[in-house]
């Protein structure tokens, strides 16, 4: 798994590519709990390159959540297609959280 990450106004956009399963997602969450403690408060993750997303993938999506709500942060997601779109419906992430098209609009309606 690769994350990167970008700045639109003051909203981070994370890209997360690959696999995020029981091996990366602990990676997921070290790199989330940096971010929420620099004072990051509006997170979109782009996931328009994951591949798979694991139970253990979604056990640490909503463990991002939980930190962002937290600090009253707001978390959106971007590009949710094919499996990892089916993963989201399935799981009931679908209707949990706010699912955009792309990562510039997400930014934009949470900004």
């Amino acid at each position: 798994m690769e994350i990167s990450s970008k700045k639109v106004g003051n909203v981070l956009i994370m890209g997360i590519k690959g696999r995020l399963d029981a091996l990366t997602s602990s990676e997921l969450e070290s790199e989330m709990c940096r971010r929420i403690e620099d004072g990051e408060t509006k997170i979109v993750f782009d996931l328009g390159d994951l591949e798979y997303i694991s139970s253990a993938g979604l056990r640490a999506i909503l463990f991002c959540a939980k930190k962002l709500k937290a600090t009253d942060g707001t978390i959106a997601f971007a590009n949710i297609t094919g499996m990892i779109s089916e993963v989201f419906e399935i799981s009931g992430f679908g209707t949990m959280f706010n699912i955009y098209n792309s990562a510039l609009s997400a930014a934009e309606k949470i900004s």
